[in-house]
């Protein structure tokens, strides 16, 4: 009797079991609830949102390696390769046009989820779970759908904290894949390794020339996943320390402090939390200062930013997603933008839910702070325009139209010529007759500010 239809046999009658690795694979399957009646590998991204989550992935850097190692030989051999993230949720995909064709009855294709958990035993699922290159032939998949397919698959291992990053894999028909394919595509993920950890001590160099050249006080230098580069003469506290959970900056060996991409660590001190300045109004670029290091940033954080200030409590990647795009919104694009804001921020920003650690000022704070007074003075000169014009939130809009109003009204009210003619510098305000009209009329005729307003009404 062939392998395969003892495997058959196996799996309809339960007497006998198969290979040591895909038996303990199958029990994991089964106590997960897996049916081996399902069809398809379930759709968790769509094709909306794959390419962000693609570029917000470690592996993202490495992909045209990995494409260049193997989808020559898929191409040739009408097999397809894959990338996965750490879940099993295929993040890439090449080959064949002909048996991609097929993956997609089966959902071998981005976006679609295929651990253990999800599929049952198949070669994604079980490299992940075992961390050990694996290939499952044929009727060693749980499903029986999948019993016309072959996989030889690796996982890819960060070269920083030693978890799973995600995995590489080879797939085809059982008659055109061969078994010593497992090796080839191993040999794929040990090469990904080593260009991760070439990037790793880049990234490592960047940040102790920063350490040695901006550092005026004591500190350790750590990164983000706890790993000491410098600052620790003695050795005493490792090759790593144990981060705090999110949310907090108390961890065992003391307190951090954000730094570039990295933290400071002061054992047994509590330095002052790195204020957070954001200038958000008026037609620049929004920019960031965070401790002494100033920045730009793009609109979308701007906006992530701005909410998180005007909800200091904090909001969940539902909540945020419906302010940013209203009903269209979906967390996961969030989530892959959250990961890039905390890269540049460190520490700043929480999860769980999303909140700001440090102290916040904001120009649309203080803004709103005076508006609460009545100082139309002090009104005029802190605003500069409207909160991030350019941006569609319906959360931002509303906030922007209401500070808008706010700011009219209160100058118009209370406010002198002077404070008119300031707010007349701004967007809405230059063109605004009845904010010109008043200028014309306070000021006196020979004063270059009302010759301008004039000039402005005229049609």
């Amino acid at each position: 009797m062939s392998y395969g239809r003892r495997l058959r046999r196996i799996l309809e009658t339960g007497v006998g079991a198969p290979r040591q690795l895909i038996n303990a694979s199958w029990q994991r399957s089964m106590e997960a609830g897996v049916d081996p009646e399902s069809q398809a590998a379930p759709l968790v991204y769509d094709g909306s949102l794959i390419k962000d989550v693609r570029q917000a992935h470690p592996l993202q850097p490495v992909l045209p390696m990995l494409a260049h190692t193997l989808k020559r030989m898929a191409d040739e051999s009408a097999h397809i390769m894959i990338v996965t993230d750490a879940e099993g949720r295929i993040l890439w995909r090449d080959g064949d046009s002909g048996t991609m064709r097929r993956a997609d009855l089966v959902g071998l294709a981005d976006g679609h989820h295929w651990s253990e958990m999800s599929v049952g035993t198949n070669g994604i699922g079980t490299a992940l779970a075992t961390r050990r290159p694996v290939h499952v032939y044929s009727a060693e998949h749980l499903l029986r759908v999948l019993h016309c397919w072959s996989c030889s698959s690796a996982p890819i291992l960060d070269p920083d904290s030693g978890g799973v990053l995600g995995c590489v894999d080879v797939s085809g028909t059982t008659r055109s894949l061969h078994p010593a394919t497992v090796a080839l595509v191993d040999t794929t993920a040990k090469l990904a390794e080593a260009q991760l950890a070439l990037m790793m001590h880049e990234r490592d160099e960047r940040l102790r020339r920063r350490y040695d050249s901006l550092m005026r006080r004591s500190g350790v230098l750590v990164t983000a996943t706890g790993r000491v580069l410098s600052g620790d003469p003695g050795g005493l506290l490792g090759s790593r320390i144990r981060l705090p959970e999110p949310g907090t900056t108390v961890c065992p060996d003391g307190i951090l402090e954000p730094f570039f991409d990295g933290y400071l660590l002061f054992p047994g001190e509590r330095p002052e939390a790195l204020p957070l300045r954001l200038t958000f109004l008026g037609e620049g670029q929004p920019t960031v200062r965070y401790g002494d290091h100033t920045m730009t940033v793009s609109l979308r954080h701007a906006e992530i930013l701005t909410l998180l200030a005007l909800y200091p409590r904090g909001l969940t990647s539902e909540q945020l997603s419906c302010h940013l795009y209203g009903d269209d919104g979906n967390p996961a694009t969030i989530r892959a933008e959250i990961y890039r804001l905390r890269a540049q921020l460190g520490g700043a920003v929480a999860a769980k839910p999303y909140r700001l650690l440090v102290p916040v000022a904001a120009d649309f704070l203080e803004l709103k702070r005076l508006l609460a007074g009545n100082d139309p003075a002090a009104v005029a000169r802190a605003y500069t325009g409207p909160l991030l014009p350019r941006s569609e939130s319906p959360e931002i809009r509303c906030a922007r139209d209401e500070l808008e109003v706010q700011v009219r009204a209160s100058l118009l009210t209370g406010g002198t010529a002077d404070d008119l003619w300031a707010y007349a510098q701004t967007t809405n305000g230059r063109d605004d007759p009845q904010v010109l009209e008043r200028v014309a009329a306070t000021l006196p005729s020979s004063d270059h500010r009302a010759a301008a307003a004039r000039a402005r009404l005229s049609p």
